[in-house]
């Protein structure tokens, strides 16, 4: 019979037992010549006193196949001398008070909704061929990082119906090279009940969802995507559980990973309940959880949603800091980074609160990366209000500077943003159709020059029209209309233009990264600064936020010598009215937003442009 040893259960209620998969789940075992003769089955829970597990392979019956209790802690364990690769099973618990079919909480595949039975699945045997990959990836922070935010049930559907994984791949490789993106993040592919959830309301951590195939397809997918260059991120949710029953809600009869006061439990904005990160178990099962995705599918990283939810009790600073789940989040980081110094590990937070990016040797919670909430909320606020009235609210765009080297930000676009009422990043903005298109464009021009790195939801990338609906694929017919071309067409370029010049990405994270050079033209609501590489090199960056024209405008700029235009969103070819500097701009003797030199400039209508001194 399986063992489980004093060392391992001591580490487990410790929060220390990184490799709990290595015990918990089902498992298929081998003779020597490699053939599957026996499965195992275990399972933690201590109050349980009858304990056996069900499934198509016996009628489903509580009697036939009991389970042990192998250890005082709680862990029962059975093997089956048969091979039950691909079974459908449940475990049965009898606490005494209650009897109760649970899914397991190892399991590494279920069946596809509506069922909620989990499958033995054989994870091993995949052969990888992303080495190179592994092998040459590096730290991001100086290099350009734009993130493609990517729901797979509704990116594209054939007739219909969700797209397998591994038949999904090649089209999206080939889109994400035409829009230089440099990532994916998967919104949460790992086991969820409900579609409308998407996936944040999960109940099979360690299964990669069969809604898109089986576990080895989404290996081929991840590694197709690194061997074509992309990293992928998956987002990942250790705050809070779905109540469903089959899953980990009580599953034992009590809150075995939840906290145990109802107050701290119960998540009544979402209906679902908080795990306890202070509890030892709880915490081996979600880090041995992380570095399950790292192991066996190779994932570049994470982006751990509501961190405000686990740095306050119910995300509410008035309930009290959480010091059970900020001590998680330190451990959490540093046995990811001890494995893979090269990961990304994002914090979604809403919160002030200090030092999120920090390492932990340095008092910080140890992330590489958080949100810039801040910057989306105040930038999408100025946009959405008519140009005329833009003067007034001028510091929606100048006050996200004060603070963007306190963190190592990543400016967010994300999902959020375009659901629930609010619009799409398009439909939020002002004015007719020609100036809606043309706000959007300035709108992403600030997003791509702006300090910190870039992500953005599927279907912005082409102004999607409709809200973001998880039930059905993004409007691609959209791209046959010119003005969602011509807006497709500035995003490639201005992404691939943020690829090229060092000064847009090497130093995001610092101040020599960014000067202003005009901040305080409220009047006309244009915005200046310049944007630095290491080496000294610049690009100077414009934004005229009304629908004026600007002849001959005097801009400084930080030498002399003459300018060329790299980019212009009024472009004919990206929907623009074609107004924009074709020729060398020479500079002129004269004190000028804190330059000793300027340039005479056009300035076209809500737009973006960017100027380069010429070699």
């Amino acid at each position: 019979m399986f063992k489980f040893n004093q060392e391992d259960a001591y580490f487990f209620n410790q929060g220390k037992l990184y490799d709990a998969k290595r015990i918990f789940g089902s498992f298929l075992n081998r003779d020597q010549a490699g053939v599957i003769e026996s499965t195992r089955f275990t399972v933690y829970a201590p109050n349980a006193k009858y304990l056996s597990v069900v499934g198509d392979f016996n009628g489903w019956n509580i009697n036939a196949h009991q389970l042990t209790k192998i250890d005082e802690i709680g862990v029962w364990s059975i093997t089956i001398p048969w091979n039950l690769e691909w079974a459908k099973y449940k475990y049965y618990l009898d606490t005494g008070v209650e009897k109760l079919y649970k899914a397991d909480p190892y399991a590494t595949f279920a069946e596809e909704r509506p069922g909620t039975a989990s499958k033995v699945y054989d994870l091993e045997g995949y052969e990888w061929h992303d080495s190179k990959w592994q092998k040459e990836k590096t730290l991001i922070y100086d290099k350009p990082l734009a993130i493609y935010e990517v729901h797979l049930g509704s990116w594209r559907r054939k007739y219909g119906h969700f797209i397998k994984f591994n038949d999904l791949v090649e089209e999206l490789i080939t889109y994400l090279k035409t829009q230089n993106f440099t990532h994916i993040e998967l919104m949460p592919v790992y086991e969820h009940p409900l579609d409308g959830s998407w996936g944040y309301q999960g109940t099979g951590y360690y299964a990669a969802t069969s809604r898109f195939g089986v576990p080895k397809d989404l290996m081929y997918m991840i590694d197709r995507l690194h061997q074509e260059g992309f990293g992928v991120i998956l987002d990942w949710v250790p705050g809070h559980i779905c109540k469903d029953p089959h899953g980990l809600y009580y599953f034992d009869g009590t809150p075995l990973y939840e906290y145990d006061e109802k107050w701290k439990r119960e998540n009544e904005v979402w209906g679902t309940a908080n795990l306890d990160l202070a509890k030892g178990t709880t915490r081996s099962f979600l880090i041995s959880n992380a570095l399950f995705w790292l192991k066996h599918f190779h994932v570049d990283g994470f982006r751990i949603d509501a961190v405000a939810n686990l740095i306050y009790y119910l995300g509410d600073f008035r309930n009290g800091v959480n010091y059970g789940a900020l001590d998680f989040l330190k451990q959490l980081s540093t046995v990811l980074f001890k494995h893979d110094d090269k990961i990304l590990l994002m914090a979604e937070d809403s919160t002030a609160f200090e030092g999120v990016t920090k390492p932990v040797s340095h008092g910080g919670l140890g992330f590489n990366y958080k949100w810039n909430m801040g910057f989306m909320n105040d930038v999408l606020r100025y946009f959405k209000k008519d140009p005329i009235y833009r003067k007034w609210h001028h510091d929606d765009i100048t006050f996200g500077l004060t603070y963007a080297f306190s963190e190592q930000f990543i400016l967010p676009f994300s999902h959020d943003e375009v659901v629930h009422g609010k619009g799409t990043l398009l439909t939020r903005m002002p004015g007719d159709y020609w100036q809606k298109f043309a706000n959007y464009r300035a709108l992403i021009g600030l997003w791509a020059t702006h300090p910190g790195k870039k992500l953005l939801f599927m279907g912005q990338e082409f102004a999607h029209f409709s809200e973001w609906n998880h039930n059905r694929s993004l409007d691609w017919h959209l791209l046959d209309f010119q003005s969602h071309k011509s807006a497709n067409l500035f995003v490639s370029d201005i992404l691939k233009l943020y690829h090229d010049e060092k000064a847009l990405h090497q130093l995001d994270h610092q101040q020599d990264g960014f000067i202003w050079l005009d901040a305080t033209n409220r009047e006309q609501s244009i915005f200046s600064y310049a944007r630095y590489a290491k080496d000294g090199s610049f690009v100077v960056v414009v934004l005229n936020m009304t629908p004026n024209v600007h002849h001959n405008f005097e801009q400084g700029v930080p030498k002399k010598g003459k300018y060329r235009e790299i980019i212009n969103s009024d472009q004919s070819k990206y929907g623009g009215s074609g107004q924009y500097n074709g020729a060398e701009l020479f500079t002129f003797d004269g004190f000028k937003h804190g330059q000793q030199q300027y340039v005479k400039m056009l300035i076209a209508p809500l737009s973006i442009s960017i100027l380069k001194l010429a070699e």
